[in-house]
């Protein structure tokens, strides 16, 4: 109150406001509160130390019918959207054509065929081996000896067999062969059939996506595309628990059809037209987790990690921008979902060459004693060549590019990062 007052409560002198716009001066006079200047007498209390007062209990409750009304509109929006979402893609598919027989191959293979019992699911492999343990055993030999195919998995070495008349096709195979193998399959490939591809990685040479590899090699700009990214194990993936992943298509209706395809009870899968972005954060995480694995086989501790990944994320940022991807992509499932998943668990191949290389092993010997293929040692050769493209510092994972090349060492890349000159964060 600015006025006089015959009676005046108690007032605080910390709230006097002074105005100097003008010549005089005006006083602005707050009443105190009463916990500042008048004790309240204690609520009354139970036997148990808890307030009988029904006032203090209020906002507590209030508290928590809002988050209950919340939660309950959330619930009423998911049945609403599942009651209208459609599943005719499933019911209207018979066959699905896996290519590859890897971890991740595998463990789709299982996922796809369990979702429609009558659903024929073959996997083309180049092992036979592999696939006469999935056909006689129903257990991928190789890379999944303890979990049990469905019975509807069937695996072939022969092209012609695994492709006719398939609805869907789901790419596995490694990056950097993709291109000769699907040379060598695309007179049984139908023109229509949907690819939808699981690989990440840039090709070493061409510096190509999946989305332009696979038209390509087929030697069909119009193969249906989609890509799916996201955090993902394959283990995790094959023990059914909870995952959440991105479909990416330039055609909406397709994607659709992919998310129908391959959602479930504990695999989510969300949209995107974004496809540049979702492939580009899906191959330069890779590189990116090998940069982490050096930070935890160096010992250089918790800080340097958090530095080098937020690092890492704005360097992918900075590219996918200037390769025409949206900003938004990289900070979700695909792009930051997937970095922290390959930069901090210790399941990620690309984040165990990293953490050998920091130990002081030899890339050569790493690579010798493992039975996967870690797509990041590749995609790094890629890296230097694309930063140079699009006119982007790349400063990490250039460093990963060269010492994979065996062109720095990974203390000399740290010395050097840190030496890097203190600018504005951007």
């Amino acid at each position: 109150m600015a006025a006089f007052l015959e009676s005046p409560p108690l007032f605080n002198c910390n709230h006097l406001l002074f105005s100097s716009s003008t010549r005089k001066t005006f006083v602005t006079i707050t009443p105190c509160s009463a916990s500042s200047s008048v004790p309240t007498p204690p609520s009354p209390k139970n036997s148990a130390g808890e307030s009988t007062d029904p006032n203090s209990q209020k906002p507590f409750r209030d508290r928590r019918k809002i988050v209950r009304l919340a939660w309950e509109k959330l619930v009423r929006w998911s049945r609403s959207w599942r009651s209208r979402s459609r599943t005719d893609v499933l019911q209207s598919t018979n066959k699905v054509v896996v290519l590859g027989g890897g971890s991740f191959g595998t463990a789709m293979a299982a996922h796809v065929a369990n979702r429609k019992a009558d659903l024929e699911v073959h996997m083309l492999l180049r092992d036979p081996l592999v696939c006469q343990s999935i056909n006689d055993n129903h257990f991928n030999c190789k890379y999944f000896p303890e979990h049990k195919l469905p019975d509807n998995v069937i695996a072939s070495t022969d092209p012609k067999t695994a492709l006719l008349g398939a609805d869907y096709c789901l790419h596995a195979v490694p990056v950097q062969s993709s291109s000769s193998f699907l040379k060598g399959i695309a007179e049984f490939v139908d023109p229509g059939l949907p690819f939808i591809s699981l690989s990440k990685g840039l090709e070493l040479n061409t510096l190509r996506m999946m989305s332009q590899i696979i038209p390509r090699a087929l030697e069909n700009s119009r193969q249906p595309f989609v890509a799916l990214s996201g955090p993902s194990f394959a283990l995790e993936l094959m023990n059914k628990l909870p995952t959440a992943m991105v479909v990416a298509s330039k055609d909406k209706k397709l994607a659709n059809a992919a998310q129908q395809l391959l959602a479930s009870s504990h695999l989510r899968i969300s949209t995107s037209s974004d496809v540049t972005g979702v492939e580009i954060a899906g191959a330069l995480k890779n590189v990116l987790a090998i940069a982490a694995g050096i930070v935890e086989g160096m010992n250089l501790g918790n800080n340097s990690m958090a530095a080098l990944v937020a690092q890492g994320c704005s360097e992918i940022r900075w590219l996918a921008t200037k390769m025409g991807a949206k900003p938004a992509t990289i900070m979700g499932l695909s792009g930051t979902g997937d970095i922290m998943l390959t930069c901090f668990v210790n399941l990620s191949r690309n984040r165990t060459v990293g953490l050998r290389l920091g130990s002081g092993e030899k890339l050569d010997d790493i690579l010798c004693s493992m039975n996967q293929v870690a797509e990041g040692v590749s995609t790094a050769g890629a890296v230097i060549a694309l930063a140079q493209k699009y006119n982007v510092k790349m400063p990490v994972l250039t460093a990963v590019a060269r010492i994979i090349d065996n062109e720095l060492t990974p203390k000399k890349a740290v010395l050097e990062l840190m030496r890097l000159p203190q600018v504005e964060e951007v």
